[in-house]
């Protein structure tokens, strides 16, 4: 259903997503900035059904693009307008004023919704806490309590970024919470006091067994409604923490079981993706007693070396070091391993908390049609802000609805039985052709370069460059597809038997 109008989010990608938008202020029906965040974030069509009946645009001077930080960069009004010609005229429902389908439950415990900030630093204070539940997050996985003295580096962030700027993948060699045990504790009481009906997650790692019981147990005591145990962080300066145990499936349930003794709410254990498979570590934790799992952590990575001082990015005073890879570059593997941990037998009943890489309503959707029964969000946080949560929030409800869906809880592992972890189980006697639509073409040639250095030499071009196709050499990859810049290529009604 991705942007099914023509509504692409190449035609905002010049938009900053302002905290004060000029645009927004500009205009006198108070309209583009949440208009342009719908398109960019793939929730145009929600976005197109709460429009005002009557389109303001039309006539409109356009005071919203002159005053835009980048004026003459955005079309503004065109969006606008397509809005209403285009998105609007095919919508089979109106927006739902009923979110109920978005409650579920974590373990037993209600949420209002599945979203979750992930455990972090968007999720490392009260204030910070306090204003994402206010924006309308279920809850947070505070970032992970420790009795260690945390001391972190100095730039401790990278990235790799999009032709736009947006940050694709994103790197981090930050630790854990500088706070005190007792200071989270306090902020624990404070934030349960104020936000009861938010769902609490901490966060905990231990250096032995007697402390992943002691923090369990003070978690809650303080108000914690369920604990997460960090067997996954990448970035620990000490030896045989974090990851180092998420890769040794009898440490795993060791401290699992450690962390059980100290407390009777739910435990989930949060899995490392630097292993070849999560099903050694995740049957580990259920033997332990883990009520549940969570994935993924951070991948550890380098995000490029910089040519000119030959220092490894980030730099902390000529000197770098492996970090956590995350964003929406890790999504592919984190669906890889959700996949893997729903479909083993030996850990069905246990919920799921999927993270890595969502940034968007249908991001999320992916990871609960895998087996997430809730998600958790931190890379897209850190680069738009908690305000991401309406359209989390009214993209996934308007689907259900739009699907006939009654609660979110209907959704958990539909797909998960579409994927194989081999591709022995193929059919593969058939060939689904490409289909060019010549109207939208503009006869670049992409496609015809694509198939011939990388594919299978099956398009030739006609006299105005228009592609053809010879059946006879093409094999269904789908790669013209992929590269063509305007969406001109889609598929045949029908697959044909191989000669």
């Amino acid at each position: 259903m991705k942007f099914e109008n023509k509504i692409y989010r190449s035609e905002a990608v010049n938009c900053v997503l302002c905290a004060d938008a000029r645009c927004e202020q500009a205009c006198p029906a108070k309209l583009p900035a949440n208009v342009i965040r719908g398109i960019w974030f793939d929730n145009s069509r929600c976005t197109a059904a709460k429009l005002p009946e009557t389109a303001p645009c039309a006539e409109c001077p356009a005071q919203c693009e002159k005053a835009c930080v980048r004026s003459g960069k955005v079309p503004i009004r065109s969006l606008m307008i397509r809005m209403y010609d285009e998105v609007r005229p095919a919508l089979t429902i109106s927006a739902p004023s009923d979110s109920s389908r978005l409650n579920t439950d974590f373990c037993g415990i209600p949420l209002e919704n599945p979203f979750l900030l992930s455990s972090s630093v968007v999720a490392s204070t009260y204030d910070m806490c306090a204003r994402a539940f206010e924006a309308g997050w279920a809850g947070a996985a505070f970032k992970t309590i420790c009795s260690m003295d945390i001391h972190e580096a100095s730039p401790r962030f990278s990235a790799i970024k999009g032709i736009s700027g947006e940050i694709t993948g994103f790197k981090n060699i930050e630790q854990l919470s500088d706070h005190s045990v007792a200071e989270n504790m306090a902020i624990f009481r404070k934030l349960k006091q104020n936000y009861p009906t938010k769902f609490i997650l901490a966060s905990i790692m231990g250096k032995d067994e007697a402390e992943w019981e002691e923090l369990a147990g003070l978690c809650e005591e303080n108000g914690a409604d369920a604990v997460e145990l960090n067997f996954s962080c990448p970035n620990m300066a000490e030896g045989g923490l974090g990851s180092d145990i998420g890769q040794v499936p009898e440490l795993v349930e060791r401290f699992t079981r450690a962390a059980k003794r100290g407390c009777k709410i739910p435990v989930l254990a949060k899995l490392t993706p630097n292993v070849a498979s999560m099903i050694p570590a995740g049957e580990a934790a259920k033997r332990g007693g883990a009520d549940g799992l969570a994935a993924i952590n951070t991948i550890k990575s380098i995000t490029g070396v910089n040519p000119h001082t030959l220092v490894a990015a980030p730099a902390v005073r000529g000197r770098s070091a492996l970090g956590g890879y995350s964003g929406n570059a890790v999504k592919p593997i984190a669906l890889r391993f959700i996949a893997e941990l729903a479909s083993d037998s030996k850990l069905v009943g246990m919920h799921i908390s999927g993270m890595g890489g969502i940034e968007t309503w249908q991001d999320a959707l992916e990871f609960i049609l895998l087996g997430s029964g809730s998600v958790q969000v931190t890379t897209a946080v850190m680069q738009y802000g908690y305000r991401i949560i309406d359209d989390l929030t009214s993209g996934l409800n308007y689907y259900l609805a739009e699907k006939g869906y009654n609660s979110v809880r209907e959704l958990v592992g539909l797909a998960a039985d579409t994927v194989s972890a081999s591709t022995d189980v193929l059919e593969r006697d058939t060939v689904l052709f490409p289909k060019f639509d010549h109207t939208k073409c503009i006869s670049c040639g992409r496609c015809f370069i694509s198939c011939s250095d990388g594919g299978h030499s099956a398009i030739t071009r006609d006299g105005d460059g228009k592609p053809k196709l010879d059946g006879s050499k093409c094999v269904g990859c789908h790669l013209c597809l992929l590269v063509c810049p305007e969406k001109a290529i889609g598929t045949a009604k029908k697959r044909i038997t191989r000669r």
